[in-house]
């Protein structure tokens, strides 16, 4: 059995009455590299993974989602403390990106999207070839890298 507490409600009302904030929500998120592929988690827990809506346009990956809370005829709630609400986290991928094959999963409240970099910006080996002198062996290699830009959150 629940124990009324008039203070929580109390700061649960301060708290409505102050916060600002009516539009969509900001989901914590992790980002990371593995390899090559960067993974990005973002705790959206309650949410109907149909209603999840994954973006991309140019280098521009948006993730929107949407809670609803269920409603129902002569329910009388005792307590009510999650919301319904939008969700909505943007990140500018930068180049070095293969946005074609970025994929998606929802397990558990988190969300993770697979970010792969593309080919032309993975590290690979050059060939340097000598222009016949002898004191430089023909099978020496360097390593060329492309700038490879971490995907970066959009501030909104």
């Amino acid at each position: 059995m629940a124990t009324y507490d008039p203070f929580r409600d109390l700061d649960r009302l301060a708290s409505g009455l102050f916060d600002t904030r009516r539009g969509p929500r900001r989901m914590p998120m992790d980002l990371y590299r593995d390899g090559d592929h960067y993974v990005l988690s973002a705790d959206l827990p309650g949410i109907d993974p149909g209603s999840v809506d994954i973006d991309v346009d140019g280098q521009l990956l948006t993730i929107r989602a949407e809670r609803t809370l269920p409603e129902g005829d002569g329910v009388k709630w005792i307590t009510r403390e999650r919301e319904a609400a939008s969700f909505l986290r943007q990140l500018n991928l930068g180049q070095g990106i293969d946005t074609e094959n970025i994929a998606a999963t929802y397990s558990n409240g988190v969300l993770t999207v697979t970010i792969p970099v593309s080919e032309k910006a993975k590290p690979r080996k050059v060939q340097v070839v000598a222009d016949g002198a002898a004191s430089t062996p023909a099978h020496e290699t360097i390593q060329a890298h492309e700038s490879d830009q971490a995907p970066q959150p959009v501030d909104q």
